[in-house]
């Protein structure tokens, strides 16, 4: 008699390529790859800070957030989006702009105030791990309007995750981390949280770069190159700098969805 949890065994039937598995194609792995070293530097940007090498450690974070923008872009320029890349790609942003940032600002200043400090550092992580869930849940909502796909709803990960280290580049610039700045320093950790689990829209500029004027192709590479020099030989000043402008923004950015959405409403009555 047959014993029914252990059938008999049967083989494998063969591929009619020749093959056991289906091949997958390089142009699939090569965005994972890259989200991949984005995750490695974000855990060594943990060790060290445990170490007390600050600047090493908020570097391995800009790079991964620089990754973080360069591993979506390939994916679709190479036609090599997947579902694994997805999940992979937002356990890792977790990970490096949700985990990383907050240990390191509880290892840089924030344990000054003991368990007050280490409450916004969880706060921090929990308002990232919700931003992505919320950005997972509606990034594929087939009812949204075309205006909209162009912002995000709330601060997006990176940004939070550059912009929340907003103090500690002030103090590598020479103003010091002080204990009786500590307070200062949490509300802005929560103003940062709170900005990611908003409503609030900001610029995505995810549609920028499929199609550039010919008259724009070389300011943009000058451009680029003159920040990538500035962030190699002054990167706190070429960071705080490019943080003070990304939050002053924000409100151009709400005032110009609003006025999207007004001429939206406009043009389609009928619907909400």
């Amino acid at each position: 008699m047959m014993d029914p949890l252990f059938p008999p065994f049967q083989p494998d039937k063969p591929d009619p390529r020749g093959t056991r598995f289906r091949a997958i194609p390089l142009r699939v792995l090569i965005p994972n790859v890259i989200t991949l070293i984005a995750l490695c530097a974000g855990m060594t940007a943990i060790r060290l800070a445990i170490e007390e090498r600050l600047e090493l450690a908020v570097g391995c974070i800009v790079v991964a957030a620089l990754l973080d923008g360069v591993d979506g872009r390939v994916a679709r320029y190479l036609k090599g989006t997947s579902r694994f890349g997805a999940e992979l790609d937002s356990l890792a942003d977790f990970v490096n702009f949700g985990v990383v940032p907050a240990l390191v600002l509880y290892f840089w200043g924030l344990h000054d105030l003991k368990s007050l400090g280490w409450i916004g550092s969880l706060v921090f992580a929990i308002c990232m791990v919700l931003r992505l869930a919320r950005f997972n849940v509606t990034i594929n909502d087939p009812n949204r309007p075309a205006y909209q796909t162009n912002f995000f709803t709330g601060m997006p990960a990176p940004a939070g995750a550059c912009t929340v280290l907003l103090p500690i580049y002030l103090d590598f610039l020479g103003l010091h981390h002080e204990r009786v700045f500590a307070p200062l320093e949490l509300a802005y950790v929560f103003l940062i949280a709170f900005l990611m689990v908003s409503t609030i829209p900001t610029f995505s500029g995810k549609k920028l770069g499929t199609r550039v004027p010919r008259e724009w192709v070389l300011p943009i590479f000058v451009a680029a190159v003159a920040l990538v020099m500035l962030l190699a030989f002054y990167p706190w000043e070429t960071l705080t700098a490019i943080t003070a402008i990304y939050l002053a923004t924000i409100p151009f950015g709400v005032l110009h969805y609003r006025r999207l959405a007004r001429a939206y409403r406009a043009e389609h009555p009928a619907e909400e």
